[in-house]
């Protein structure tokens, strides 16, 4: 792959994501086994006048870690990490796939206390609220055949996901943050979805090349106790290890009272065992990237699909928060496009978004031909 838009892709990332400046600390923590990147983005760092520091990380060596890790082990990996985090005052997590389904077998208690006990203290209270931060991906031949893409093709749809024009799709997203703001309930229809809820008083966020890398989102929370229907997910989605299919659930009081799949329900529901807040959401939020049309697979590029939304059991951000808190945060998607179904979307008993279209005429900008217009 090009060195050439690596080295672009980095200076995206410390000049306009993190506006990273002199004398600023950033943590670039690899997981994988990676050079040509973190090489990029080392040079960026130094050539804006910061200070990157290193560490490298791998999922294979965390997974027999963590098959003998006790909560005292957990609570010092923990604090020790905590001290680093609150010396940082950026952080890039690049994160190389080579077998998404590493951490398989690694038992669900022991999983439940790492959320718990390691990543909400580190970076749920430290690195998320306190740091300019961006997670990325490496695109390898893992991610290619996961997408089922060639790699030179799967590299050519990286980095025009990665290195989309943000600041077009920033002035762009401004009138759904507005309207979300002014809207009170939203009303979501699709097969096997028919749902309620209310975003009064919560705010609404974009998120426009500055946290997540491809980015392409705008994002409110749902009021905790005011959810009330069922939603079906038709796209997969993977949980520490494990792949769940066409996940549907039900509210009553903003609380999931009914949880299945078509692969693994008792799986399914042990996640949402994982404390009291996983129960209830933490995000709704419409994606919004052109250039991304079909799951492959990952999160980070899933919950960005062009026609998507997605509505997240778990913690809310606080900069949109309903007052939910859990260790797990779960992005699940369901693609409102005709190719997968269609629906519709209602702010206050107004049409919105149609078969993944926006149809009010303040919020075209959002849609993809016009995202993708020069």
């Amino acid at each position: 792959m090009s060195e050439q838009r690596f080295a672009e892709l980095a200076r995206n990332i410390v000049d306009y994501s993190l506006d990273l400046q002199p004398g600023e600390n950033l943590l670039i923590e690899v997981t994988g086994r990676e050079e040509i990147f973190t090489k990029e983005l080392v040079r960026a760092a130094y050539a804006r006048g910061a200070r990157p520091f290193l560490s490298l990380r791998s999922t294979a060596l965390q997974r027999e870690w963590l098959l003998g890790v006790t909560e005292e082990q957990l609570g010092l990996q923990a604090a020790w990490e905590s001290a680093r985090m609150e010396e940082m005052q950026a952080y890039v997590g690049l994160r190389v796939k080579e077998n998404a389904f590493e951490l398989a077998g690694v038992p669900k208690e022991r999983m439940r206390d790492y959320n718990v006990l390691l990543q909400e203290p580190v970076h749920g209270k430290i690195r998320v609220p306190k740091t300019k931060w961006v997670v990325l991906r490496y695109p390898n031949e893992s991610m290619a055949q996961e997408a089922r893409m060639s790699t030179g093709d799967f590299a050519d749809f990286y980095f025009a996901a990665c290195n989309l024009d943000y600041r077009k799709m920033s002035l762009a997203m401004d009138p759904l943050v507005e309207l979300l703001e002014r809207t009170k309930e939203v009303h979501i229809k699709a097969p096997g979805t028919d749902l309620r809820f209310s975003v009064e008083g919560i705010g609404a966020v974009k998120c426009d090349g500055h946290r997540n890398i491809p980015d392409g989102e705008v994002y409110t929370a749902p009021r905790k106790d005011s959810a009330e229907g069922f939603i079906t997910y038709n796209t997969p989605s993977v949980w520490q290890g494990k792949i769940f299919y066409n996940v549907r659930l039900r509210f009553e009081r903003g609380q999931i009272v009914e949880a299945v799949c078509d692969n693994d329900s008792e799986g399914l529901n042990a996640v949402f065992q994982t404390d009291a807040g996983a129960r209830y959401v933490g995000e709704f939020a419409f994606g919004l990237h052109p250039n991304i049309l079909h799951p492959i697979n990952d999160i980070l590029f899933d919950e960005k699909i062009a026609g998507s939304i997605h509505f997240t059991p778990g913690s809310c951000y606080e900069s949109a928060d309903n007052g939910n808190k859990s260790a797990i945060h779960w992005d699940l998607v369901t693609i409102q496009r005709p190719e997968y179904g269609g629906g519709e979307i209602y702010f206050d008993g107004q049409l919105v978004r149609k078969d993944g279209l926006f149809v009010m005429r303040e919020l075209e900008g959002l849609n993809p031909q016009n995202l993708l217009r020069r």
